[in-house]
């Protein structure tokens, strides 16, 4: 008979409960003297005085404290705040903060040692809109959709605790709570056990770049938290390089190893690193990575970034044939770009620099980066570094993300911004794509509802988010008129939230049954022919421009055999192509020889060894 399976990670900071002992509290608050641990047992608050140590940390352990038990930090001026590691937060932001025994929650998965890298096709999801219900319980019940479709692992948008009752979740404020409408932390770790009992595995998206407004009382009591010697589009930085940072880097560093080792998570993806600013001589994503690295062993952790400068070197892998050495791999958004214009001849913002470039949709999709040191003319900057030492499942290729779509006024899918047979040109090229696929929540089935930008602040906050949001948009032409403007949804409405929720009901009438059933069967061709050739296929393949939005790229694999893809992404036939000799691996539209029609996607596989006589 086996014990039972225990996960906790140990932290420097927040309530770890010790059986026999009691609870000992950590806080990090080098602007006060004095802190109070506030205690609520059956209604009554109860007050201890913690004891001052060197740095500005501040700690008690309390014998009487047990796991359930609700508490608060007192500052000097009266104010009590959260734990700003609380493991869960049963009233919101605000509220007080529970302790939790990790030890308690009986784990089923002992036999899981995660998947590799190569055969992923991840599914991103928001738990609030998935399902009507919107929480981890309810989310379980449709991860054998997701198997039957093909997805081998879930990115999950933010968890941690966001203030309000719904929003994407990139205004978290307390970054080890998970989101207590979405469940409690055992309804999110039964949610793990599920998807992996399923052969799924699960990766969450963390933000390490900023803090919401509301609800973030880290200034009160720590400043030195934040600095005003960087920027970043949400205020003060982060203070990762300056004076009493160490603490700081510890705090986000330890909060990665707390969601892959206590929730058992089989990778991060970490928001918008290019907002992280670190002068410092190792930069805290590389600590974090070597950290990660060094700790976690037994199993792969994917580890995936976000970042806008396209810098290669995060990506580098160190060790030929040890796979990935720091992290695994970058969402692509130039293969969205050159993918997204080509299928709706949009040409606003920065799609302006990949309009009728068909050198930068080849050198997408062959390279990864269609940016690669060059200057790119929207950011009014040069942008990148060189990709093609990289292997392809360095990148994570997909034709829509909770960005691209709910950043758009509106928040229309491309279905419906674009015609159909356009839609599955893209994506077959992308499903098939030797980078790693990403398909968001309802993609699958051409979901009707859209996914608009929302969020639940209150007073001058929500004022002035709902202000920006408008005028965000009125610097484009569509937008001129103050009219139209008004008619983008308000962020803060319940509708607006309500609107994004996935009808699956969809899935059983036609046009939506009919995609699903389309997006399965390349996904199957794509398990069948191309997860095979990936450990072979270690670096960029090379493109040629047939005609305007029109390209052959190729990828060798191994000694004898390349993969071959042949595109035609416009509403117009396009001559110059093979006559398609190899063995067919997909067709999209009318695909058969020198001429691709319109919307026509050939996959084709040759072999080059000698045959047997």
């Amino acid at each position: 008979m086996t014990g039972k399976i225990r996960r906790r990670h140990t932290m420097p900071h927040g309530a770890e409960w010790r059986q026999r002992e009691g609870t000992l509290f950590r806080l990090w608050a080098p602007a006060h003297q004095a802190i109070d641990l506030v205690i609520e047992q059956e209604g009554r608050p109860r007050r201890r005085r913690m004891a001052s140590h060197p740095e500005g940390w501040h700690e008690v352990l309390d014998h009487d404290v047990q796991p359930g038990d609700r508490y608060r930090f007192g500052l000097t001026d009266g104010t009590l705040v959260p734990d700003p590691a609380s493991r869960f937060q049963p009233n919101d932001v605000h509220g007080p903060s529970l302790v939790v025994d990790p030890d308690a929650f009986n784990w089923t998965d002992g036999a899981w040692r995660g998947r590799p890298w190569a055969e992923t096709v991840l599914y991103e999801l928001h738990v609030g809109t998935f399902t009507d219900a919107g929480t981890f319980a309810a989310t379980i019940d449709k991860l054998d959709h997701l198997v039957s479709l093909g997805v081998t692992a879930i990115e999950v948008m933010p968890v941690s605790d966001f203030p309000g009752g719904h929003g994407w979740g990139y205004d978290g404020v307390l970054p080890y709570a998970p989101e207590s409408r979405y469940g409690t932390p055992d309804d999110f770790k039964a949610f793990v056990c599920a998807a992996h009992a399923r052969q799924l595995s699960v990766v969450l998206d963390v933000v390490y770049n900023h803090f919401g407004p509301d609800g973030n009382y880290l200034g009160a009591y720590a400043p030195g938290f934040f600095t005003e010697r960087h920027k970043t589009p949400w205020g003060a930085a982060v203070n990762f390089d300056g004076q009493h940072s160490s603490p700081v880097r510890e705090f986000v560093i330890h909060n990665a190893l707390y969601w892959l080792e206590e929730f058992h998570l089989d990778g991060l993806r970490l928001d918008a690193v290019h907002a992280i600013v670190d002068d410092s001589p190792v930069h805290v994503l590389r600590e974090l990575v070597e950290r990660v690295r060094a700790t976690i062993t037994d199993r792969p952790v994917h580890l995936i970034l976000e970042n806008e400068d396209n810098l290669a070197s995060r990506l580098a892998r160190v060790t030929p044939g040890n796979g990935a050495d720091r992290y695994t791999s970058q969402w692509n958004d130039d293969v969205h770009h050159v993918l997204h214009v080509a299928a709706t001849g949009e040409h606003q913002g920065y799609y302006q620099d990949y309009v009728g470039d068909t050198e930068k949709l080849g050198r997408a999709l062959a390279e990864g980066f269609a940016f690669q040191g060059e200057m790119m003319p929207y950011r009014e900057t040069e942008r990148g570094e060189p990709s093609t030492d990289l292997p392809p499942e360095a990148f994570v290729a997909f034709i829509q993300n909770h960005d691209q779509i709910g950043n758009r006024a509106f928040g229309e899918r491309i279905n419906a911004i674009a015609p159909p047979e356009a839609v599955r040109a893209v994506a077959a090229v992308y499903l098939l794509l030797p980078q790693i696929p990403m398909l968001f929540m309802g993609e699958e089935w051409a979901a009707s509802t859209p996914f608009p930008f929302f969020c639940d602040f209150s007073g001058d906050l929500a004022e002035a988010v709902r202000k920006g949001r408008r005028e965000e948009f009125a610097r484009f032409p569509e937008f001129q008129d103050p009219e139209k403007r008004e008619r983008i949804p308000d962020p803060e409405a319940e509708s607006t939230f309500r609107s994004a929720k996935l009808k699956w009901d969809e899935i059983e009438t036609d046009p939506h049954h009919a995609v699903l059933a389309w997006t399965r069967d390349v996904l199957a061709a794509r398990r069948q022919h191309i997860v095979p050739l990936l450990p072979s296929i270690t670096r960029a393949g090379t493109a040629r421009v047939i005609g305007p939005s029109a390209v052959a790229v190729e990828w060798r694999a191994g000694e004898a055999m390349t993969l071959v893809l042949e595109a035609n992404l416009k509403a117009d036939p396009q001559e110059g192509f093979t006559t398609g000799e190899g063995r067919s691996i997909w067709l999209e539209g009318d695909a058969t020889g020198k001429a691709l029609e319109p919307w026509s996607v050939r996959w084709i596989l040759t072999d080059s060894r000698p045959r047997a006589v």
